[in-house]
């Protein structure tokens, strides 16, 4: 085992049943932000029952003092912290792996939720038979506040559609357990959520997509979105990973490379696009 659990939040089955929802949140020196990330959870205005896995990956800073002191005081939120750093995708593994839900939702430290949003997605899944249901999102500045940019979803999110752009933001999914074990995600070498998206549609068909920005995005300075050169060499990577050859993988960076300046450069105040039709 790679992560060693720490024993706060142990009575959850006992006093609250059985999730329905578990939460994997990694989290690697956040402190800051970790409060609101974990109050945006607690707040969720569902029926179904959640639980809340708090993955430290060996922050250095008071990350677990703030994680054990809200798993101390609500019995459904667990820490847990690796034996040491191993990054985003083995943090979710681990989490993964932990989940008594029969459905996974993701959420990064520094960002935070919508009171409805597992709500009007558990409708979407009902509805839709999904086995994997986004939203849309909110870009917000480093401090918090709203940069008046929101990134929609389609409502339908073929494999083809994928290809040409993620439209799929990680820390929007709710996603079944059980195709999250089958895959996992990869090393984080490469853009490991986009990675697994197109596996599992590839063999799962379409995922659902609610149209709502329900995910609030915190853009620091550090994030992997805000450093262009490196986020496209880990989308050529993810493309070669997937076993596309270079020429195939080339093709589908000009339309990533397209999209991606739709989104991030658009003119503040405006939706931008939700994605590339088939």
């Amino acid at each position: 085992m790679h992560g060693a659990e720490i024993g706060m939040g142990g009575n959850m089955k006992k006093e609250t049943g059985k999730p329905v929802i578990s939460v994997i949140m990694p989290a690697y020196q956040a402190a800051q932000y970790l409060g609101q990330a974990i109050t945006s959870v607690q707040s969720q205005t569902c029926k179904e029952a959640w639980e809340l896995l708090i993955i430290d990956d060996c922050s250095t800073d008071n990350t677990m003092e703030v994680a054990r002191t809200y798993a101390a005081a609500d019995p459904r939120i667990r820490y847990l912290r690796q034996r040491k750093n191993r990054g985003v995708a083995a943090a979710r593994n681990l989490g993964i792996r932990k989940s008594q839900g029969m459905y996974v939702a993701f959420l990064d430290a520094d960002d935070w939720w919508d009171a409805d949003k597992l709500s009007i997605q558990m409708e979407c899944i009902r509805r839709t038979k999904a086995v994997l249901c986004c939203t849309g999102r909110e870009l917000m500045r480093h401090d918090g506040s709203a940069q008046g940019r929101t990134i929609g979803v389609p409502a339908q999110i073929t494999y083809r559609m994928l290809l040409r752009t993620n439209v799929i933001p990680c820390g929007s999914v709710v996603l079944r357990t059980d195709v999250a074990r089958e895959f996992g995600f990869v090393c984080d070498q490469y853009h490991e959520d986009y990675i697994l998206w197109l596996r599992i549609l590839k063999k799962y068909g379409t995922a659902a997509g609610v149209d709502v920005p329900a995910l609030k995005c915190r853009l620091s300075a550090k994030g992997k979105s805000r450093n262009k050169w490196k986020s496209a060499v880990m989308q050529y990577g993810s493309y070669r990973y997937l076993g596309y050859g270079r020429i195939q993988a080339f093709y589908y960076m000009v339309f990533y490379t397209l999209n991606g300046v739709c989104k991030y450069f658009a003119p503040a105040g405006g939706k931008q696009i939700r994605g590339v039709k088939n």
